[in-house]
């Protein structure tokens, strides 16, 4: 079986972060070859301002598609998109253009709002109840109307983070024991 997982970091979070770094490692452990795109150029204090929110999406999605121009997503039988905050809405757009978007299944942490603008089939989502990024509930109410598993993370930020280093420790131990690699229905 061919299978690629696709990083898609966040505008602040990129992917020698822990959730990315170590989401990759296990990817890469599954069999999954593992492709990371670091995008850069965004601009600066975008939380709040939607305008630059949007131009970010932009900037990403660009240099995202730059990156997977070579790529055959036919190919694999199975395809991974693992995305941080904006890298979520990015993955979300680029698989709903893909040619085999049954293949897709996605690892959404700390997702915007706009990523629910598009299909998302296989999905499991990852939020903290602290995020500042997203209203009070949004995110698991977006998941409860698409049938997509949320995980929420009492007291955790944007990162996932709740500046208790050992409970934070403890989360990533329980986020990356979700089947988050299995793309075959198990």
């Amino acid at each position: 079986m061919k299978k690629l997982a696709v990083f898609f970091p966040g505008i602040g979070y990129t992917a020698d972060k822990p959730l990315l770094h170590f989401s990759r490692r296990l990817a890469a452990d599954a069999g999954f070859e593992v492709l990371t795109l670091p995008y850069s150029g965004f601009p600066q204090k975008v939380k709040g301002d939607r305008g630059k929110l949007e131009e970010s999406c932009r900037l990403a999605l660009s240099q995202a598609g730059e990156m997977l121009s070579g790529i055959d997503f036919a190919e694999y039988d199975a395809i991974l998109f693992v995305g941080k905050s904006i890298g979520t809405i990015v993955a979300a757009e680029i698989a709903s253009c893909s040619p085999v978007p049954e293949r897709t299944h996605f690892v959404l942490y700390t997702p915007l709002e706009d990523t629910f603008a598009f299909p998302l089939g296989n999905a499991i989502a990852f939020t903290g109840d602290a995020d500042p990024w997203v209203g009070d509930g949004v995110i698991p109410r977006l998941c409860r109307e698409r049938d997509i598993p949320c995980r929420i993370i009492p007291n955790a930020n944007h990162s996932l983070e709740t500046g208790n280093v050992t409970e934070d420790i403890e989360n990533l131990g329980i986020i990356t024991k979700k089947r988050l690699f299995c793309t075959d229905g198990g």
